[in-house]
């Protein structure tokens, strides 16, 4: 009562007496904390200014972050000091604390370090800025749970000091705020939050202590904020109502600025009254996390289990009591807990004895109604039936048959199939003898697997081998050793003196001074160019009873009928013309090609620059040839069809026609590597009627068109007809593919240009494995016919087959990778190569581009090209040994031949030239032909007797 009476007199003193002057002294700028007197105690009016003897818990929380500047840093620095000189510090009334933060937090000095003004001062004259980041949150939570413990100086909660915090900061924080503040708050901590310049408001409120109009507070600069200090003494220096009223607080009583708020101890909160305290129920505010109960206690709260459960050992799960490992059960395979007790129990297929502890097995094959034809099994609740090793279970699931492993697992045996108790396995007929693969059968090579004897040649029969001689030779009776057959002796050779042996037949001979016949047998007497001295310089011919004189080729006979000069002087000499070399008389003269002209020494010629001498056109590169020019185009680029102008390879005309292999050994996602292969040359080039057309075989034991090259007029047409071909997937006939190439991929019906049209024909054939055919007869076919064949192998391709299948130089042609991984590699080649046979085919075709001059006369190709054969060859033996096929096949042709030529004005009235080269040439085709033929007729009736004596030898 008497503090009561104590305030009211104060009350109405400083009501009196210091009202005015306060109203007086306060600066306008200040009247934004007016509003708090209101809600404010009315004894506080008296002590608003004074802080004499004020006890105070105060820390302030400065901000050191690198936006604030060494000026600005100084001016906080400065409005800290100005801050204190109205504060009465000292350990038992106001005490001090400061903290700066950046990215970290530095406790420059505790509440309890210093006892003096003087000493406070000192120290946040010395502090240095940090420079780094802004953590405000960090802060805060640094002074709540150490700026504010006892041990750094604060004072009990229950000493009713106040605490108070002052932070000032100039930016966004880099960590949240709000939770922290929040909590600093609900411990009675008063914050008053100053933000200077771009600093986001809701921020400071989020810091400040309600109402925000008396504790958060926004300058534009730091050197405003010296306005604020008279503030900041009016807001401290305010009474303690907790020490002169009756508060009423059942624990602790916390000042604030004119009033005061009531806190409870730990483990209790608040009443509706705010000022009783009761017990916290955790357990409803809290996640508990109990299984089962809940249990407040002071403070805290325990987890608690219902009966028949204890508590395990991280508080809060309840696990059941475990009778059954805490007793002696007894039981013979299971127990089991139940909710006071156990009990025993035993797995499938047993049943528990009277005992109530042990097990017997339920034998169900006990009883004779099983049924099973072979063997019995016990399941855990029923039986089964079983059948022995070779059987299977019939669909009654008791009877049993022999298993037909053969036909059950079709394992594709070339000859037989013989099944086993446990399987299968395949056997070959007599005769033959089974694969490392087990299933195909090879007749058996009796000539390689054992010492035959034969002194030449082996070969092998059915169920062994039989000897034989090389062709010139008998067997002997042994039939092992050969010995040279005696033709004199076997045939009546008819020879009028003597018969000599040859390697397949017999020849007959004559004594010295005499000489064969023409009939081969008889003989005669030398004629008189044996006898004479006939003179001649080269050779002599007699005639009856005398003779002739006769020069070899190449010269003719002088006038005096022996001796002989030379028919080409230019042939027999080195003449050193450059050019061309002409006879004359007995010498010869040096000429020059078209387009050139002889040279000062008469041997070597100069071109004629008709590049320079003429308005060409060329829009690359003009070449000289002979009296006229070509125009030619820089690498990557083709002659257009004007003969002047260019343009890129890719764009010219080409008829390419792709030859896939689908076989089963690619595999359907490496056949879609190959589909992108095939696209990325497809887009690489102008596709058009006009320009590229593509067509696309696919080959496996067949040869499929997927297109051809009429069928489509454009890229995007032609990639959706690659993207949509189907796998075939079987064998791996390649040269039936490139056959079907030759023959009807590159015909005029199916789109290809004519050859007048000159233009280049190209194959890419893509493999990746040994063809089950040969390859070279249609690869060399097609190169033959003008097709640039390109061979892409992969994998197990066969370099041979590739080297056979691509044109020259293979280095050009040939590709090959291990596997399919460096596909884009060889696509980029493939592309330079294609585009480097187009400007090759554009260079064939090169004419000239101005009309100059008529050019000096060149064999073309139609004209007959002369070789002189007589080294290498003896054309009458040559056509004696093989007159049947004079006779017949070449008379044939040839009457053919002469009669085209005797209708068109050239009469040949002698007997066709058996030894003339294109005769020769002739004979070699038709005979080539027919050793196909006898070759293709004998394999068929091999086939036929490999067949027949199959059919014998298994009836």
């Amino acid at each position: 009562m008497e503090k009561m009476l104590v305030g009211c007199f104060l009350l109405i003193l400083g009501q009196i007496l210091l009202l005015p002057t306060e109203a007086r002294d306060r600066p306008p700028s200040r009247s934004v904390s007016r509003g708090r007197h209101s809600r404010t105690h009315p004894q506080t009016a008296l002590l608003e200014s004074s802080c004499e003897n004020k006890r105070a818990d105060v820390v302030f929380i400065i901000d050191s972050s690198r936006s604030v500047n060494t000026h600005d840093y100084a001016k906080v620095k400065e409005f800290i000091v100005d801050i204190l000189q109205f504060l009465d510090i000292g350990p038992d009334v106001t005490r001090v604390g400061l903290l700066q933060y950046g990215s970290t937090v530095k406790n420059e000095f505790s509440l309890k370090t210093f006892k003096r003004k003087s000493e406070v001062e000192r120290a946040v004259k010395r502090m240095r800025h940090l420079s780094t980041g802004t953590m405000t949150g960090l802060a805060i939570q640094y002074a709540l749970n150490i700026a504010f413990s006892e041990a750094e100086g604060a004072r009990p909660l229950r000493e009713n000091v106040p605490r108070v915090i002052m932070i000032v900061t100039d930016g966004r924080p880099q960590d949240s705020v709000a939770e922290v503040a929040a909590k600093a708050r609900d411990t009675g901590i008063l914050i008053f939050a100053i933000g200077v310049g771009q600093v986001d408001f809701n921020t400071l409120k989020a810091i400040g202590s309600e109402p925000h109009e008396d504790h958060v507070f926004l300058v534009a600069n730091f050197s405003q904020m010296e306005s604020l200090t008279s503030v900041f003494q009016n807001k401290l220096c305010t009474v303690h109502m907790c020490s002169i009223l009756e508060h009423n607080c059942a624990h602790f009583c916390i000042n604030t600025p004119g009033s005061y708020v009531c806190r409870c101890k730990q483990g209790y909160i608040l009443s509706s009254d705010q000022k009783t305290c009761r017990i916290q129920d955790l357990c409803a505010v809290e996640d508990h996390g109990c299984e089962q109960l809940c249990v407040n206690v002071l403070g805290s709260f325990v987890c608690q289990c219902y009966s028949g459960y204890t508590l395990a050992e991280d508080g809060r799960r309840c696990v059941a009591v475990d009778y059954c490992a805490s007793e002696n059960h007894g039981c013979e395979h299971e127990c089991v807990n139940a909710d006071s007790s156990y009990f025993c129990r035993c797995p499938k297929g047993f049943a528990l004895n009277p005992d109530k502890k042990t097990c017997t097995k339920i034998d169900h094959c006990a009883s004779r109604n099983h049924g099973c034809q072979h063997e019995c099994v016990n399941t855990d609740d029923s039986y089964s039936c079983r059948c022995l090793k070779g059987f299977m279970l019939n669909p009654d699931k008791r009877s049993c048959r022999r298993i037909n492993y053969c036909a059950l697992n079709k394992p594709g045996c070339e000859h037989e199939c013989v099944n086993t108790e446990e399987g299968h396995y395949c056997r070959c007929r007599r005769g033959y003898t089974l694969d490392p693969n087990g299933r195909t059968c090879s007749r058996v090579d009796h000539c390689a697997e054992q010492d035959h004897g034969c002194e030449q040649l082996c070969l092998n029969t059915g169920e062994s081998f039989v000897c034989q001689c090389s062709e010139g030779f008998l067997i002997n009776e042994d039939l092992k050793t050969c010995s040279r057959a005696d033709y004199c002796l076997l045939s009546n050779h008819g020879c009028e003196y003597s018969c000599v042996n040859t390697d397949r037949s017999f020849a007959c001979q004559c004594p010295e001074g005499h000489v064969l016949r023409s009939d081969g047998k008889t003989c005669a007497k030398l004629d008189s160019c044996a006898l004479g001295d006939h003179g001649c310089e080269h050779s002599c011919v007699s005639s009856e009873d005398s003779f002739v004189c006769q020069c070899f080729e190449g010269y003719i006979l002088r006038e005096d009928g022996k001796t002989c000069r030379r028919e080409d002087v230019c042939q027999a000499v080195d003449h050193g013309c450059e050019h061309i070399c002409v006879n004359s008389d007995d010498s010869y003269i040096c000429k020059c090609l078209e387009g050139f002209r002889l040279a000062e020494d008469g041997k070597r010629c100069r071109r004629k620059d008709v590049c320079k001498s003429t308005h060409h056109g060329c829009e690359h590169i003009c070449v000289n040839r002979g009296s006229s020019y070509i125009c030619k185009c820089s690498e990557g680029f083709i002659l257009a069809e004007d003969g002047r102008r260019c343009k890129r390879c890719t764009e010219g005309p080409i008829d390419l026609v792709f030859v896939i292999d689908g076989s089963k050994s690619l595999g359907e996602e490496n056949f879609e590597i190959v589909k992108q292969f095939v696209t990325g040359i497809i887009d690489s080039l102008a596709i058009s009627p006009k320009a590229a057309r593509v067509g696309l075989l696919q080959y496996s034991t067949q040869v499929r068109t997927e297109f051809t090259l009429r069928n489509f007029g454009s890229a995007k047409d032609m990639n959706k007809a690659v993207a949509h071909m189907k796998y075939m997937g079987k064998g791996s006939m390649t040269g039936l593919a490139l056959k079907h190439m030759f023959e009807r991929s590159f015909t005029q019906v199916e789109g290809a240009r004519p050859l007048s049209a000159r233009v280049p024909r190209v194959a890419i054939v893509f493999t990746d494995g040994r063809a089950q055919d040969d390859v070279s007869e249609w690869a060399s076919k097609a190169k033959a016919n003008g097709i640039t064949m390109y061979a892409v192998g992969v994998g197990k391709a066969i370099e041979e087959e590739l080297q056979e299948i691509a044109s020259e130089p293979t280095d050009k042609h040939l590709f090959y990778a291990e596997d399919f991984s460096t596909m884009g590699e060889i696509n980029e080649k493939l592309k330079k190569g294609i585009c480097e046979a187009l400007e090759d085919s554009d260079g064939s075709q090169d004419s000239p581009a101005g009309e100059l001059p008529k050019r000096v006369h060149q064999p073309t190709e139609s004209e007959p090209v002369t070789i002189n054969i007589q080294d290498l060859l003896s054309c009458s033996n040559f056509a004696v040994q093989h007159k049947y096929l004079f006779e017949d096949n070449l008379s044939r042709s040839t009457q053919k031949l002469f009669h085209s030529t005797k209708s068109s004005g050239s009469p040949l009235e002698e007997k066709p030239d058996q030894c003339k080269c294109e005769n020769l040439m002739m004979f070699q085709n038709l005979a080539n032909e027919e050793v196909r033929k006898l070759t293709q007729r004998l394999e068929e009736m091999t086939q036929r007797m490999e067949a027949l004596e199959n059919r014998l030898r298994y009836r």
